[in-house]
């Protein structure tokens, strides 16, 4: 790791093969925290490059539990985080609203890293235990439309620099690869990521890998559409910069999204939103996101349909009943 680490502290860059190697002796704990925690660093100070986010991606997948949920043909919704603005668990929501509406989803999560709670703190909070277990997963997604994956146990990379992430408490490339390794390997995915760079490189890595996929980030920095000021949405087909009002939604104040200063707050208010009790902001944020990703699962659906589907999902309690059953089946 010394030689590596030199290399990249005079501004060298690692070729896909390089970048693998490396992921895979941390998946073998192979490093420290201090050596880990150096080499996480570099990528803080300059952007990742399409070989080594290629060369991490095919070191964590090789390395990955796999999981066939592919008769299924699920779709994936989640953010890279790291925005750094501690919002409710938007992403999460639409998946169960989603799974509420009929669609098969596997969300692929962890704890957060950078905000107060992640999808994983979420669903323990409800008392969901994470399991590795293909016929359990099948069970779930072909009874109740959704199957979660909890990243650590699907990976020990991501398992081993855990408490180096936290300790950083800033965003790091794993943010970035978290969407790319979902063991299921779904062909459908929603992602939000934080800044336009980003979109890019998402973009390219999808095409050549044959996703259908939305990218969508908030141009004020949001990972999702905040409904706070113009948003871009790229898609396999093109890409659009909308505002709030050409989605049919009044602007959103930032502060209608704010996550909530701890877990149980988090969980609270992810409560509220499942149960149609929160404020029109927050479940008008949700629906826009989520009518995104159904608009990936069903390309011939418009946006202004998509949303009265996710409406009815989360206005009729379906998403509810349905996320309900999904915690009685998946309590261990």
């Amino acid at each position: 790791m010394k030689q590596l680490l030199n290399r990249l502290f005079e501004h060298q860059y690692l070729t896909a093969d390089e970048a693998a190697a490396v992921l895979i002796n941390i998946g073998r704990g192979q490093y420290n925290e201090q050596q880990l925690a150096a080499f996480i660093s570099v990528f803080l100070m300059r952007s990742i490059t399409i070989d080594e986010l290629a060369g991490f991606q095919h070191a964590l997948l090789e390395m990955a539990t796999p999981v066939d949920l592919s008769a299924f043909d699920p779709i994936d919704i989640v953010g890279t985080g790291g925005d750094d603005k501690n919002t409710f668990n938007i992403s999460t929501l639409s998946c169960l609203v989603m799974a509420g509406a009929g669609y098969k989803v596997c969300k692929h999560g962890n704890y957060g890293a950078t905000s107060v709670s992640g999808s994983s703190n979420v669903m323990e909070q409800h008392g969901v235990v994470f399991t590795t277990n293909v016929d359990a997963l099948k069970r779930s997604i072909d009874t109740c439309n959704l199957a979660y994956l909890h990243a650590p146990l699907f990976n020990p990379a991501m398992k081993t620099v855990a408490p180096v992430r936290k300790a950083l408490g800033v965003r790091t490339f794993f943010n970035l690869l978290g969407p790319l390794v979902n063991p299921s390997r779904p062909k459908k995915q929603c992602l939000g990521v934080y800044n336009l760079k980003m979109a890019r490189l998402y973009e390219y890595t999808y095409q050549q890998t044959g996703v259908d996929f939305a990218i969508i980030h908030s141009l004020d920095g949001y990972d999702e559409l905040s409904l706070t000021g113009d948003m871009k949405i790229v898609r396999n087909n093109g890409e659009i910069v909308v505002k709030p009002a050409g989605l049919g939604f009044d602007p959103v104040d930032p502060a209608a999204l704010y996550g909530g200063a701890s877990v149980q707050e988090a969980a609270a208010l992810f409560d509220r939103v499942l149960e149609n009790r929160c404020t029109e902001e927050q479940k008008n944020v949700v629906l826009a996101n989520t009518a995104v990703a159904i608009q990936v699962a069903d390309p011939g659906k418009s946006f202004e349909a998509a949303v009265q589907v996710a409406r009815e999902s989360l206005e009729s309690g379906s998403a509810l009943a349905n996320f309900r059953r999904f915690v009685e089946l998946n309590q261990g």
